[in-house]
C-alpha cells in the first residue's frame, strides 16, 4: 500500500472510482456528491492520512463523518475498502435477474444483495413476507405483488 502522500492521491483516487460506481447503480445522489468531496479533501491534505488515522482526527475534515471516517480507517489498515470491491464485483446473473420483478431495480437488488445478505429467493421471499421490503428506499411494491412475481420466477426457473 503507498505511503504518505502518495496513499493520500490513492485514496482519493479509489473515493472517485467509488463514487462514479455508486453513480453507476443509480445511489443516492447525496452519497455520490460526499465520496467526491472526501476525494477532494484527502487529495489536498497536507499531511499524510496515515497521521490523521493515527491521531484519531478523521472527522474534523469537511466532509469526513463516521462512514467515510471508517473507510479511510479500513484502507490504511488493510490496504483496501470492501464496499469497494463489493460496488465493482457483478451480481450473480440468478440476483440480476432479480431487477425484474416489480418494484426492484439494479439499485436495490445490489442493496439486497451486498449490504442485506439477501442470497436465494428463499431469502427475498421472507424479506417480503416480514414486510421489511417496505422500509428499503425505493421500493414501491406490495408484498402480495412481489411474492407473486417470486413465484412466477420459481415457476420459470423449474421448467
Amino acid at each position: 500500500m503507498p505511503t504518505g502522500h502518495d496513499s493520500n492521491h490513492t485514496l482519493a483516487n479509489l473515493f472517485l472510482s467509488m463514487a462514479e460506481l455508486l453513480k453507476k447503480h443509480e445511489e443516492n445522489p447525496y452519497r455520490v456528491r460526499a465520496y467526491q468531496r472526501a476525494a477532494d479533501t484527502i487529495a489536498n491534505l497536507e499531511s499524510p492520512v496515515e497521521e490523521l488515522v493515527r491521531t484519531g482526527n478523521l472527522r474534523t475534515l469537511p466532509g469526513i463523518g463516521k462512514d467515510l471516517a471508517a473507510k479511510i480507517q479500513e484502507y490504511v489498515e488493510t490496504g483496501a475498502i470492501r464496499t469497494y470491491e463489493e460496488l465493482k464485483t457483478p451480481l450473480p446473473p440468478a440476483i440480476r435477474q432479480w431487477s425484474t420483478l416489480p418494484g426492484l431495480s439494479d439499485p436495490i437488488v445490489h442493496d439486497l444483495y451486498y449490504r442485506l445478505g439477501i442470497r436465494t429467493l428463499d431469502d427475498l421471499e421472507t424479506m417480503a413476507r416480514s414486510h421489511m421490503l417496505r422500509t428499503r428506499p425505493g421500493v414501491a411494491v406490495t408484498a402480495d405483488e412481489l411474492l407473486a412475481a417470486i413465484r412466477r420466477l420459481r415457476d420459470e426457473q423449474s421448467q
